[in-house]
C-alpha cells in the first residue's frame, strides 16, 4: 500500500472508532433517552466492524507473548462465582459431570464431557487481556480450537452465529451470555480455555470452560460455558444484542 493511501485508511478508521467510542460516554449523558442517539452508535458500531474487518486480514493473529511476560496476577472480573446450587454440585465432582454442548443449525449436534473436551488436540497461546475497564494482563491460555468442534458439528448453511451460553446468573436470574460470528469461530486463536497459565481454570476465571476470542475485548470471553447454539440471527435471544453485556449497552463488536 503507498503511504499516501495508508494514511487515509488510518485517518478514516480513527474517525470511525471515534463515532463508536461514544458508546463509552453515553451512559452519562441524556443523549441515550432520545429516540435517534441508540440508532446512531448502533450505526457507528457496524460502521466501525465493518472498516475493521476490512483492514484485518480474517486469520491476522493477536499478539502472542513469551513466557516471561506473563503477568504476576491475572485479576478475575465479573462474575466470580456462579453461586448456583448446580453449579457448585460440578464443582465438588471436579465437573467430572460437566457437559458442553454444540447444538442449533448444525447437521449433527454433539455434546463432550470436559474429559473428552481435554482428549482433543489443544492450542496454547499467550495473550494480552485488554478490560472495558482499562486494565490489561498477559495470560498462558489452554483450550480445543472451537474451530475443531464446528467441523465435527457441520453448521448448516444458514448459521451465521455462535451464542455461548454460560453456567452463571446475575442477582435477578438473568443468565450470561456471548455471542460472536460464526465465521470467528474458525480464527486459530478462538478457543475454549481450560488451563490458564498451565493450570486447570479456577471458579473465578471461568472453570471448567471459558470462551477466548483474543481480538476483542475482555466482556466477549464468556466464562462457564456450557453450550454453544448456532443461530441465523440474535434478535429472539435475550434483549436482543448478542450477549448479556451487549444487552446493557455494550458493543456487540469489541475488535482491537
Amino acid at each position: 500500500m503507498k503511504p499516501k493511501r495508508a494514511m487515509e485508511r488510518r485517518r478514516f478508521l480513527k474517525g470511525t472508532l471515534g463515532v463508536a467510542g461514544l458508546v463509552a460516554l453515553s451512559g452519562c449523558d441524556n443523549l441515550t433517552q432520545s429516540s435517534w442517539f441508540p440508532a446512531l452508535l448502533s450505526k457507528a458500531e457496524k460502521l466501525t466492524e465493518a472498516v475493521q474487518r476490512a483492514v484485518t486480514p480474517n486469520d491476522a493473529l493477536a499478539k502472542e507473548y513469551g513466557e516471561a511476560d506473563i503477568s504476576a496476577v491475572f485479576p478475575a472480573n465479573g462474575n466470580t462465582d456462579p453461586g448456583t446450587e448446580a453449579y457448585a454440585e460440578h464443582l465438588g465432582q471436579n465437573f467430572a459431570e460437566w457437559m458442553l454442548e454444540v447444538v442449533g443449525l448444525v447437521k449433527t449436534p454433539r455434546s463432550w464431557s470436559l474429559a473428552a473436551l481435554k482428549e482433543l488436540p489443544a492450542r496454547t497461546q499467550i495473550t494480552r487481556h485488554d478490560c472495558v475497564e482499562g486494565w490489561s494482563a498477559i495470560g498462558k491460555w489452554t483450550g480445543v480450537p472451537i474451530g475443531d468442534l464446528m467441523h465435527q458439528v457441520e453448521p448448516l448453511p444458514n448459521a451465521r452465529y455462535a451464542v455461548f451460553h454460560c453456567a452463571d446468573v446475575d442477582d435477578e436470574g438473568v443468565a450470561y451470555y456471548e455471542s460472536i460470528a460464526l465465521a470467528d469461530c474458525y480464527h486459530p486463536q478462538t478457543i475454549l480455555a481450560y488451563e490458564l497459565n498451565s493450570v486447570p481454570l479456577d471458579v473465578p476465571h471461568g472453570a471448567p470452560l471459558r470462551l477466548r476470542f483474543e481480538r476483542q475485548l475482555g466482556y466477549k470471553q464468556a466464562k462457564y460455558v456450557m453450550q454453544i447454539v448456532l443461530v441465523e440471527s440474535l434478535a429472539a435471544i435475550g434483549g436482543g444484542k448478542g450477549g448479556y453485556w451487549e444487552d446493557q449497552g455494550y458493543e456487540w463488536y469489541a475488535g482491537i
